[in-house]
């Protein structure tokens, strides 16, 4: 499990720097600022929660169980929040009208949220030795 979470905040780490740099040096000259904010709010979220994946794959006072379910919800809430947003804010750009599925954005937050929440809970409910 620490394996498969330490890959994942990597992956989710690494690919919100080059789609960071990709948006500072491709889109800033297409997008307005007001969309490029927002594409810059998604790498945001997406590098905090890659960091967070990252900290979990270190931590040894969070059981292997809740490991995995966080692992999932976090997951699932950054392809949902972040990607939503890439998504929205680049629109006019793809064939794919994403303001179709614009709700999905505050579906990924709201995982995001939860993951937050449960971490929080394991992390009390933890005796410490």
């Amino acid at each position: 499990m620490n394996r498969t979470l330490m890959l994942l905040g990597s992956f989710f780490g690494l690919t919100a720097v080059i789609i960071g740099a990709f948006a500072t040096h491709g889109l800033e000259p297409l997008l307005t600022t007001k969309q490029l904010s927002s594409f810059e709010t998604g790498v945001k979220y997406q590098i905090y929660h890659a960091f967070l994946l990252l900290f979990l794959s270190l931590s040894q006072k969070i059981l292997p169980r809740q490991k995995r379910i966080l692992l999932y919800m976090i997951c699932l809430g950054i392809v949902l929040f972040s990607g939503s947003i890439y998504g929205l804010a680049t629109n006019q750009y793809s064939s794919f009208d994403f303001t179709t599925i614009a709700l999905i954005t505050p579906v990924g937050g709201s995982l995001l949220i939860i993951s937050w929440m449960m971490l929080f809970v394991y992390s009390f409910k933890h005796k410490e030795e």
